[in-house]
Formats: structure tokens, C-alpha cells, sequence
């Protein structure tokens, strides 16, 4: 408004004008300016090929300088500032080919009486004995596994929220078989018992009990292994481990990093890919029809989806053919391990020589 700029307060003091310059472009003229040449990484300070050594640090010295001579890097270590512990641990526990960690007395119990490779036993300092925490330390100590006593906040630390009563079991990842080694054990098993190769392909299971079921399944009905895709898919767990009652010591597992296409190659050697489909009407009591006579008798593998989606398309496409479990009532489908204990006692009563009913 007129005549505010005589009000005390209002003045601008000389010199402090603000807004575009003459000449500058609305910048200063200093930023116009170029920098130069980038210099080589040998000739700047916070490159890590500075003189030989990592990043600078407060002292001054990189990296490099601050380790021992002679010393390398732990492996899976990073260049730039070490994570806190529990992040690290927690990345672990979640990671499904990863270390695993079980807590909980019920827990440690189940996982240690369903012989789980377990490498260590954590107990907090200072809590109650009872008869589980008695039969953990006994059970390790039988098996070999060490026990160690350490403070309530490393065991805190390892469940990561989650109630642990004092216990944690550490379980290493589980060691998977690429698919050409499972198929190779799978044929010299199949061999020894005179009989053809079979196997269960899991696409999209994400249930650890699922798993678990399927691989007890997949043992109780001759199968030869069981092989997990990488992607969209439950490992091996100590849940799944639990869930299998020691199948999965026993029964060969193998991970494929693309499913539909380990499958393709399998039907070049001469197998037939049979996945179970509840959206098609040809039914595994028409399994000689859809797929080729005799064709439990023979080399085979068992496709089942996941619990909600079924069949991925490129995996439903892959397979020789598809069928779907008879069912009577309003049921819509059955959980993955049902569907698959169902397929596999039919294939084995096929190959026992029973008739169809």
C-alpha cells in the first residue's frame, strides 16, 4: 500500500536488495561457472581407488588402511557403513534360503524332535527351568548341537519381537539341488526300486505347512523328489520341516529358477508333466486319455499349484496335460497337499497294477 514504505520496519537497508541480478541470469555469477574436468578416481579423496584405500573416514585413513595388513573383508560385507545388528538379523530370519531362527520352548521342541540341522541353541540367562527347557538342552546336547547361555537381550534380539520364553534354535539354510542333480538322483532311486522316475513340482505354494504336507505326501507315495521354483514360493522352513515329520531329511528337493522351463526340458527327456487343474473337466480318473496310456506307469511329474491362483499360465501351458480331483458337494477346490495326496495315491495304486474304479 501507499506510503507503507516509510512505516518503521519496512525499509530495506542498502545493499540487501534480493531478486535477479544484471547480467547473471537470476544467479549468481559463481554458479554460471564450470567446474572443470571430472578428476580420476585415483585423485579424489572419497573415491574407494583413492591412493589405494576406501572412503575417508574422521581419522583420515580409508578402509583398507584401517584393517590389518593382510586381512580381508568378511564375506557379504558391504563397502559403505556397517547396518545395525538387528536389521541384519532380521533380513536373515525373513529371507526364505537364509538362516532361520526358531523361538518359542514349543517351537525349539517340535523343530528339535523333528531332527531340524540346527547349529546352535540360544538360552537367556536366568529363566525358569522347566521340563521343555530340560528336554531342549538334553535333545541338543545328544545331537550335538552347542548350547549356548547368553543374555535375555541376545535372544530378544534374534526372535525380533516375536515371544521366545528364553529359547532360540539358529537353523542354517536349507542346501537345495539344481534340477539335473535332482533328476539324476531321482532316476537312480527310481532304478533301485525298479520302477519309473516320479516326481512332484510345486508352482506357487507359499504355505510352509503346505510344503511340509506335500513332501510328507510325496515320500508316503514313492515320489523321488520334489522340486520348488525360486521366485513366488516357500523354502524350506522350520515350519515346512516340522510339517513333513522328517520327510525332508529323506526326500530329495531341488529349486528351479524358471519353473516352465526346467518342466519343457523334462518333457524332452522323455517324461510327462500331469498338472492338476481344477478348472478343467477332464478328471485324473481320465488320466490314460489326457495325457497318453499307461502314463503313471512311466517316467512322470506331478504339477500342483498354489493354494488360490492354481497353475501359472506359462506352467499350465508347459504341462503334457491337465486334470482336476473329483469332487462331489459344493466344494470348490481342496488345499494344495490334499489335491496332491489325492494324485499321488492315485498314481500309486496305478502302479501297484490296480484297476480304475
Amino acid at each position: 500500500m501507499a506510503g507503507n514504505s516509510r512505516r518503521p520496519g519496512a525499509r530495506r537497508n542498502p545493499g540487501s536488495k534480493k531478486g535477479p541480478t544484471k547480467g547473471s541470469g537470476g544467479q549468481k555469477h559463481k554458479g554460471l561457472e564450470g567446474k572443470g574436468p571430472t578428476p580420476k578416481a585415483e585423485n579424489r579423496p572419497n573415491h574407494k581407488s583413492y591412493e589405494g584405500g576406501g572412503k575417508t573416514g574422521k581419522s583420515g585413513q580409508g578402509a583398507a588402511a584401517r584393517r590389518p595388513a593382510g586381512s580381508q573383508p568378511r564375506p557379504g560385507t558391504s563397502r559403505g557403513p556397517a547396518s545395525s545388528g538387528g536389521a541384519t538379523r532380521r533380513r536373515e530370519r525373513d529371507a526364505p534360503d537364509g538362516p532361520q531362527v526358531v523361538v518359542g520352548r514349543n517351537p525349539v521342541i517340535e523343530s528339535l524332535r523333528a531332527h531340524i540341522p540346527a547349529t546352535a541353541l540360544h538360552v537367556a540367562q536366568g529363566i525358569d527351568i522347566d521340563d521343555r527347557v530340560r528336554e531342549a538342552l538334553r535333545t541338543a546336547g545328544d545331537r550335538g548341537i552347542s548350547v549356548l547361555e547368553v543374555p535375555r537381550a541376545d535372544v530378544e534380539r534374534l526372535a525380533d519381537g516375536s515371544v521366545h520364553q528364553g529359547l532360540a534354535l539358529s537353523v542354517p539354510a536349507f542346501e537345495y539341488l539344481h534340477p539335473d542333480d535332482l533328476l539324476e538322483e531321482a532316476r537312480q532311486a527310481a532304478h533301485l526300486a525298479k520302477v519309473a522316475p516320479l516326481l512332484v513340482a510345486l508352482d506357487g505354494v507359499t504355505d510352509p505347512r503346505n510344503l511340509g504336507a506335500v513332501i510328507r505326501s510325496a515320500a508316503a507315495f514313492g515320489a523321488h523328489g520334489v522340486l520348488l521354483p525360486l521366485r513366488r514360493s516357500v523354502g524350506v522352513t522350520p515350519v515346512a520341516w516340522r510339517t513333513s515329520a522328517g520327510a525332508a531329511a529323506r526326500m530329495p528337493i531341488g529349486r528351479a529358477t524358471n519353473l516352465s522351463r526346467t518342466l519343457g526340458a523334462w518333457n524332452d527327456d522323455g517324461f510327462v508333466t500331469v498338472g492338476l487343474d481344477g478348472e478343467v473337466s477332464a478328471t485324473i480318473d481320465d488320466l490314460d486319455a489326457v495325457v497318453g496310456p499307461d502314463a503313471a506307469r512311466g517316467p512322470l511329474v506331478l504339477v500342483v499349484g498354489s493354494e488360490g491362483k492354481g497353475l501359472s499360465r506359462l506352467v499350465r501351458e508347459t504341462c503334457t496335460g491337465t486334470v482336476a480331483i473329483p469332487m462331489a458337494g459344493d466344494v470348490e477346490s481342496l488345499n494344495a497337499s490334499v489335491a496332491a495326496a489325492v494324485a499321488l495315491a492315485e498314481v500309486a495304486r496305478r502302479r501297484r497294477g490296480g484297476s480304475a474304479s
